[in-house]
C-alpha cells in the first residue's frame, strides 16, 4: 500500500475528489474521466470484488485498516492521508465513512450482451437520480388498442426530485380494464409452475426518465435482492454509479450486470426480439392489475418504469404489449417508483 500523506490540495491527482456535492459538476466529470466514486469498506470491498480496479483511495489516518484490508490485490494503489479539516474541504462535506475511493469505470457491456447473458433483466429507462434474455418463446402481444390519442393525463409532480408525487409510475387507483389473453399464453398461475419453468424465466425492467439517484439505488438494491439479472439504463437516466446511487444501493449496482441503451423507446422492438413481453406500469388506458400479469405467467417479462413525475412516456406506452397497474388503498394513489419496482419484482419473480 503507497501512502501519500497530503498536507496541500495542489496535488493534480486529488481533483478526483473535488467538488464531490456539485451533482451538475459530478456528472460531466465522472463519466468523461472515466472514474466514479466509492465510499465505505463495504461499498469500495463490493466494487474490487466485483473487479473494479481502484486508482486511489482518500481517508483520515486511523482507516487506513480498512484501506490496507481493501487494496492488498492493489498495493499500488496511492492513498492519500489527509486531516479530516482538509478532507472536508477538498470534497465540500464531511467524510465520516472510512474510506472513499476514485474507481477506475468499468467499460460498459452492449445491450444485446446482457440481454443474451442474463437469466433475469432490468431495463432502467432514463432514471437520472442517485438516492436470460434471447428466450425461444415470442413475445404476446395481445389485443391490446392501438390508439395513441387516448384522453388521460397524469397529474403533474410537485418536485421533479421530490420522493412523494401526485403520480408516480407503476401504481395507481384508477379503473382497469381486463383484458382476453392473447393466443398461446398461459392462463395458470405461478403455483404451477415446474421446476424447469423456474430455471427458464427471465424478468427485466426499465425506467424511463428517473430523476433521483435515490430513487435509482434503491431500485438497483431491490434488483440485486429479489434476483433481478441484469439492468438496462435508457440515455437519459441517472448514472448508477454515481457516488449516492451506489451508496443507497450498498454497493449492490456492482452485482447486477447492466448496460445504457443507445435508442429509447426504439430499442423494446429489440427487446421483444428477444422473446419479452413488454409491460409498463402505467395509470394509462387499458391497464390490467399487477395480479393478472402474474397471472399470465410469461417465461420472458421486461417491466418499465417510468419517470417519478410524469410517468410513462406517450413514445414508450405506444410500444407496450401490456399496460400494468398496482392497485391502492385508503385513498393512496401512487407509491415511490422505487418502492413500486421493489413490489414489482417480487410479485412476478
Amino acid at each position: 500500500m503507497r501512502i501519500v500523506p497530503i498536507t496541500s490540495l495542489e496535488i493534480p491527482e486529488l481533483q478526483d475528489y473535488a467538488q464531490l456535492t456539485d451533482v451538475a459538476l459530478r456528472r460531466k466529470l465522472e463519466p468523461a474521466g472515466g472514474l466514479y466514486m466509492a465510499e465505505s469498506e463495504k461499498v469500495v470491498g463490493r466494487a474490487i470484488a466485483a473487479g473494479h480496479v481502484p486508482r486511489s483511495m482518500l481517508l483520515q489516518e486511523k482507516f487506513l485498516p480498512q484501506a490496507e484490508r481493501l487494496l492488498r490485490a492493489h498495493p499500488d494503489t496511492p492513498v492519500y492521508v489527509a486531516s479530516e479539516s482538509l478532507l472536508e474541504e477538498l470534497t465540500g462535506y464531511r467524510m465520516h465513512r472510512g474510506v472513499l475511493a476514485a474507481m477506475h469505470r468499468p467499460e460498459l457491456p452492449q445491450v444485446a450482451e446482457v440481454l443474451r447473458d442474463a437469466k433475469t433483466v432490468l431495463v432502467l429507462e432514463d432514471i437520472v437520480d442517485h438516492t436470460n434474455v434471447g428466450g425461444s418463446k415470442p413475445p404476446q402481444t395481445g389485443n391490446l388498442s392501438s390508439d395513441t390519442s387516448r384522453p388521460w393525463q397524469p397529474k403533474v409532480a410537485k418536485s421533479e426530485v421530490d420522493d412523494t408525487f401526485e403520480l408516480s409510475s407503476g401504481v395507481s387507483s384508477g379503473k382497469e380494464r381486463r383484458r382476453t389473453p392473447a393466443p398461446g399464453e398461459s392462463s395458470a398461475g405461478r403455483d404451477n409452475r415446474s421446476a424447469s419453468n423456474t430455471k427458464r424465466r427471465s424478468r427485466i425492467a426499465i425506467f424511463e426518465n428517473i430523476v433521483d439517484h435515490t430513487n435509482l439505488g434503491a431500485a438497483f438494491r431491490s434488483a440485486a435482492a429479489i434476483g433481478v439479472d441484469a439492468v438496462l439504463v435508457t440515455p437519459s437516466c441517472a448514472d448508477p454509479l454515481y457516488r449516492r446511487s451506489i451508496r443507497v444501493s450498498m454497493g449492490t449496482v456492482f452485482q447486477v450486470p447492466w448496460a445504457r441503451i443507445d435508442s429509447w423507446p426504439a430499442d423494446i422492438d429489440m427487446i421483444r426480439k428477444h422473446g419479452y413481453v413488454v409491460a409498463g406500469m402505467t395509470l394509462g388506458e387499458g391497464a390490467i392489475t399487477l395480479d393478472e400479469l402474474v397471472a399470465e405467467d410469461h417465461p420472458h417479462l421486461a417491466l418499465v418504469f417510468g419517470t417519478e413525475g410524469h410517468g410513462l412516456t406517450r413514445q414508450a406506452d405506444r410500444r407496450l404489449d401490456r399496460r400494468v397497474t398496482i392497485p391502492m388503498m385508503h385513498g393512496v394513489d401512487s407509491l415511490n417508483v422505487a418502492a413500486s419496482a421493489a413490489v414489482a419484482f417480487y410479485a412476478t419473480r
